[in-house]
């Protein structure tokens, strides 16, 4: 990540450029006048080197501006926005060593023509102002980006669950109970779990674990939450300790994020918990079996996740780790969408799509997601809670883009939520159908599986509402994009 020590190499950097082309010298001309190399001068104008005192005054000498002036972090106003970048939070946090470069480098490009690039900082500040974009959605951004470029399959973290399940004697076929991964804990790093004080504030109800540094370390955990959430609140934190991750949010839930260090942290914890808890040798051969058989049987797969007391959000995503090293299926998708019981209204609240097609995302404001996804629809049609938090429904579905025909094996689960007892959440796991998922999935052919075609918006779906049922608002924006083809059609037919 850049560094705050960077930021007056790169301002001097810009600063020295741009003051060098408004008096049309070139480099040469510098060096001969300051008696400095042209490859000095150009090291200092990429931001690389920083010269000695003795050496700026030359500097400040030879272009004529006062040596205050030259060394000064202040910036005349066209650079004004290219300044705020590089200083920015998102110029600190952002991970650009995840992807093969510095942000240095960055900056260095953007020095070929300050005033363009700055016009183009300005340009981006305006967007992210316009539609709200804060560094933590850029740094969540990032890590699903990183996960992607990783397959999402992270050999050390399951190494290193493994190794700590062996360690305990814990078996991989049966689900730890969540008393035993508190007294680990307790035992080994001296905790203290207090399961009454979240619920006891209601400011507070909503967290589902919250973490306190001390001589004893405390971790508040919900006790609304199911025993297989708190196993996984648990395993998490014995993440943090086994993996030596010091840097870390201290809620369960994103109310700030300070630093990218903190969302990755988080996430190898998280993947660290699932490991421990879901083992990938068990899961692998139970999935094995299952994939196998030519009918869909959907009991089943519910009760390969009750196996380990898992919550559907748990299990898909474990899935989601496993199944593109396992058995070949990288292309696949993630979703979990939530819902009030009383309101037609979702919301797409987490989503890793290594498909290569698009997916519900966050859309426009105000659209409606294709009510024809099985995750939605299970919403939409189940409009009393379930009985408990425990009960799940599952579905299957082909589902075939409609402005593309990539079809995708979708399976989707619905349940209530522990903490918000008025809402529900779906959670959907896609599968995009290709020759090797037609070899693996043999379920995949099962005549049995409804087949629909789906978009990604009903303002962006051409089925009139005749064809779709389930439409929740008209094609606005489809209808926009025709009348644009059309313009587009007519001009071009116009000037030949």
């Amino acid at each position: 990540m850049a560094k705050e020590p960077e930021n007056p190499r790169l301002i001097l950097g810009f600063k020295l450029r741009n003051l060098r082309r408004d008096r049309g010298r070139t480099l040469r001309q510098v060096a001969a006048s300051s008696g400095l190399s042209v490859s000095y001068l150009s090291e200092i104008e990429k931001g690389k080197k920083y010269p000695q005192p003795e050496k700026l005054m030359r500097l400040a000498a030879s272009l004529g501006v006062p040596f205050d002036e030259l060394v000064s972090l202040k910036v005349a106003d066209e650079l004004g926005p290219l300044k705020q970048a590089v200083t920015s939070d998102f110029a600190r946090e952002f991970p650009f060593e995840l992807f093969g470069v510095e942000a240095v480098d960055l900056w260095r490009l953007m020095a070929g023509d300050p005033v363009k690039a700055g016009a183009l900082a300005r340009t981006f500040r305006e967007v992210g102002r316009v539609y709200d974009v804060r560094v933590e959605h850029l740094l969540l951004a990032a890590l699903r980006s990183y996960q992607e470029m990783q397959g999402n399959y992270f050999p050390d973290l399951e190494e290193a669950a493994r190794e700590f399940r062996e360690e305990r004697g814990w078996r991989g076929d049966e689900p730890i109970a969540p008393a035993a991964l508190e007294r680990v804990l307790e035992e080994d790093w001296g905790y203290r779990v207090d399961r009454e004080r979240l619920d006891a504030d209601p400011r507070l109800r909503r967290f589902r674990s919250v973490f306190r540094q001390g001589d004893r370390p405390t971790l508040f955990v919900n006790d609304r939450l199911l025993p297989s959430q708190q196993a996984f609140v648990l395993g998490r934190e014995i993440g943090y300790r086994r993996l030596g991750l010091a840097e870390r949010a201290l809620s369960s839930s994103w109310l700030k994020v300070e630093s990218f260090e903190q969302v990755l942290n988080n996430f190898r914890a998280s993947y660290f918990a699932g490991a421990l808890l879901i083992d990938r040798g068990v899961l692998g051969r139970e999935l094995d079996r299952l994939l196998a058989r030519p009918i869909f049987d959907g009991d089943a797969i519910l009760e390969l996740m009750a196996r380990w007391e898992a919550t559907p959000e748990t299990f898909f995503t474990r899935l989601s780790q496993l199944v593109g090293e396992l058995f070949g299926l990288h292309e696949i998708y993630f979703m979990r969408f939530t819902s009030p019981s009383d309101r037609d209204t979702f919301w797409l609240t987490k989503v890793l799509n290594m498909s290569g097609v698009p997916v519900p995302h966050g859309t426009g404001l105000g659209e409606h997601y294709c009510r024809r996804w099985p995750a939605i629809r299970l919403l939409s049609e189940r409009r009393e809670p379930a009985a408990s938090p425990e009960r799940s429904l599952l579905r299957a579905q082909r589902s075939e883009f409609l402005d593309d025909g990539a079809e995708f094996l979708e399976l989707a689960t619905l349940r209530r939520l522990s903490l918000v007892t008025d809402s529900r959440s779906s959670v959907a796991l896609g599968f995009r159908v290709n020759d090797r998922l037609r070899r693996v999935v043999r379920f995949a052919a099962d005549p049995a599986i409804p087949r629909r075609r789906v978009n990604l918006t009903c303002e962006r779906c051409q089925l009139s509402a005749g064809d779709c049922a389930e439409r929740a608002a008209p094609a606005r924006l489809h209808r926009e994009k025709m009348d644009r083809m059309e313009r587009e059609r007519a001009l071009e037919e116009l000037v030949g």
